[in-house]
């Protein structure tokens, strides 16, 4: 408990000196004030609009600030540090104060708040709201805003953003409240994303930009015709398939079929071939008896070599003839 009744004694004290500097240097334009503990002592930062009113003569007036501040309100060895306000139209406290003291001078609480934003937006800020409460027309309290532009009501960006100022305005009828809140013209919101363009390639990296295209269609290529050579090696053409199913046609002469005699005509090959078809031989049978119209048939494939077909083919008619010529001499003997 001793710590937290320590920050909140220190929380008054600075919340006295800061009203207590607003009433002093009210007439130089109090825009702020700023506290910071140092091994050396305490600085007092004091922001003005005039900082010459301030000072005084010689430094009269910062003298007695600093004894002020030193006896009433207890700091260890002050140093006060005053500072001009770059732009006073976008301090939030000078607005306020100005405001308060424009309707103390019998301003229309409407005119003194649409001229004051005018004025705070004109200076560049992105947004500023003014509130103004109190006895506006009649003796019922009641408030009245105006704003433009940008602004934040919660979050961490109205923490960093938004700087708000308040001061009273003492009237007939009683007193008013004057809030003013303007938004930082240099304030970057969490929405905003600035895109950096692309920068431009040199002239050497132009020719590796086109290079890869052109190698990418080299290989579709090469691919393209690998698979062509995979389809022809895995299928035949349609002709060389064509030739194996066709049977193939035997010559006379082959080694698979038997020759005809050499002086047989072109009645008896004949003959022979349909007694081939019709009466095949099989390769374990033996051949029959020999007779005088059966010597033609030829003897089994398996046996018939290249030398043995041509000789008994050729034999064969010679053994013929003899055996006919006993019969016909015979015949003609008895005709005789």
């Amino acid at each position: 408990m001793a710590s937290e009744r320590k920050f909140v004694t220190e929380n008054i004290r600075r919340v006295l000196l800061k009203e207590y500097m607003m009433a002093r240097v009210g007439r130089a334009g109090f825009g702020g004030l700023d506290v910071q503990r140092t091994p050396m002592g305490t600085r007092v930062t004091l922001i003005t609009e005039r900082p010459g009113l301030v000072i005084g003569r010689r430094g009269e007036a910062i003298k007695s600030l600093t004894k002020a501040i030193e006896q009433d309100f207890k700091f260890n060895n002050p140093q006060i540090e005053v500072q001009e306000v770059e732009n006073p139209n976008l301090n939030a406290q000078i607005m306020a104060e100005k405001l308060a003291n424009a309707l103390e001078r019998g301003w229309h609480f409407r005119r003194a708040g649409h001229s004051t934003v005018r004025r705070i937006m004109e200076s560049g800020a992105r947004g500023c709201q003014v509130i103004i409460a109190g006895k506006l027309t009649g003796a019922r309290h009641r408030t009245e805003k105006f704003k433009e532009g940008h602004i934040k009501y919660c979050g961490q960006a109205k923490l960093n953003f938004m700087h708000q100022g308040f001061a009273t305005a003492k009237l007939k009828p009683g007193v008013m409240g004057v809030t003013v809140q303007i938004m930082d013209p240099n304030a970057k919101l969490p929405d905003e994303i600035d895109i950096i363009p692309p920068t431009e390639a040199p002239a050497a990296a132009v020719p590796a930009q086109v290079t890869p295209a052109s190698e990418l269609k080299a290989e579709e290529k090469k691919a393209e015709e690998a698979v062509a050579e995979l389809k022809k090696t895995a299928a035949p053409p349609p002709a060389e398939a064509a030739k194996v199913k066709r049977p193939r046609k035997k010559k006379e002469g082959e080694p698979g079929q038997p020759a005809a005699a050499p002086g047989a005509t072109g009645e008896e090959k004949k003959a022979v071939r349909k007694r081939k078809k019709k009466e095949p031989a099989p390769a374990a049978q033996t051949p029959a008896p020999a007779a005088p119209t059966e010597a033609i048939v030829p003897a089994p494939v398996q046996a018939i070599t290249e030398k043995a077909e041509t000789k008994p083919i050729a034999e064969a008619p010679e053994k013929k003839e003899p055996e006919k010529k006993p019969e016909t001499e015979a015949t003609e003997n008895k005709e005789t």
